[in-house]
């Protein structure tokens, strides 16, 4: 989450208006899920390959 997501009426809040961001932009995640699956297969790929070069492991 970016510094400016804030908890409001329960929900949590980002600092743009999707609606009106939508209206204007060319591309746009939705909210909630955007791009925050990937993010986390992202990190855990990562994980996975730095664990197999620290233990000096052949891919399958």
């Amino acid at each position: 989450m970016s510094a400016s997501t804030v908890w409001e009426s329960g929900k949590v809040v980002g600092d743009v208006v999707y609606e009106d961001a939508a209206e204007r932009a060319s591309y746009i995640t939705p909210v909630p899920g955007g791009v925050g699956p990937m993010t986390v297969a992202t990190l855990i790929q990562n994980t996975l390959q730095a664990c197999e070069e620290y233990h000096d492991v052949e891919e399958a």
